[in-house]
């Protein structure tokens, strides 16, 4: 058992501070379970979001140090034991209460993506047929929780606030889960160019590190998109080829025998 120091960030969007704690830490105990000790024997009134304290829920995101991390998967061993460890909620956000941040713009863009589209000649007499290279293709991407560690990490959502520009990361995502679902014939091509802001990111992969599910959001998701945006949009002899022959519907996966 050791004392160790804390500053945890009190207050709302308008008003706020750093305030100081002190308190015994135990071996193995996580940042989340220092914060949850502080509340109930030091600072009744502090607000934090958690739920499942299994890196599952994606609700315990804050920054430690200025690095986005998810508090219930951050061992306190990781920092050195004379060192001040500094909790402040996601800076990309507006501030609720305390470590509580307002996180609904992000509900609001996932209803701006149309959902999947099922091609209905796709359908056989034993239903849906997939191959299972398809199928693994999307899956990484639906390992998201949620957390907006990505989202908060992004530049161009937090250094430059274009929310009304950029989707983010994490709805780059998935859109490339939809665009990439093998029997999907819905075009969300030009909304991801002219609406969702795609040519924003510039492969900077700052959102792939920091993402707890490992998912490659960069080069997996993000730069398939920009492809595809660019092969529609900007590659001479597909824009002649949809002049000759007009749009390509999208090619539905053999089914197989």
């Amino acid at each position: 058992m050791a004392r160790r120091k804390f500053q945890i960030y009190k207050g709302d969007h308008k008003n706020g501070e750093l305030v100081n704690y002190e308190t015994e830490v135990n071996e193995g105990m996580v940042v989340l379970d220092v914060v949850l000790k502080i509340q109930a024997e030091q600072a009744n009134d502090l607000a934090v979001r958690w739920n499942c304290k299994a890196g599952k829920c994606g609700s315990c995101s804050v920054e430690i140090n200025g690095k986005p991390k998810l508090s219930c998967m951050t061992r306190m061993n990781q920092y050195g034991p004379g060192e001040t460890i500094t909790i402040t909620p996601l800076k990309t956000f507006p501030v609720i209460k305390d470590l509580v941040t307002d996180v609904s713009w992000n509900y609001t863009q996932n209803k701006r993506i149309k959902p999947v589209k099922l091609a209905p000649e796709a359908k056989t007499d034993k239903g849906y047929v997939m191959y299972q290279e398809d199928v693994d293709r999307v899956q990484e991407f639906r390992k998201c929780i949620e957390c907006y560690l990505c989202q908060n990490v992004c530049h161009i959502l937090r250094d430059h606030d274009k929310k009304d520009e950029f989707i983010g990361p994490r709805f780059m995502i998935r859109m490339a889960s939809l665009e990439m679902h093998p029997l999907d014939i819905e075009d969300r091509i030009p909304e991801l160019k002219k609406e969702f802001g795609s040519g924003m990111c510039n492969i900077t992969r700052c959102c792939t590190e920091v993402c707890p599910e490992d998912i490659n959001i960069t080069d997996n998701g993000i730069i398939p998109l920009k492809e595809r945006v660019i092969d529609r949009f900007y590659d001479p002899v597909t824009i002649l080829s949809r002049k000759l022959f007009g749009k390509r519907k999208k090619k539905l996966p053999p089914i197989k025998p």
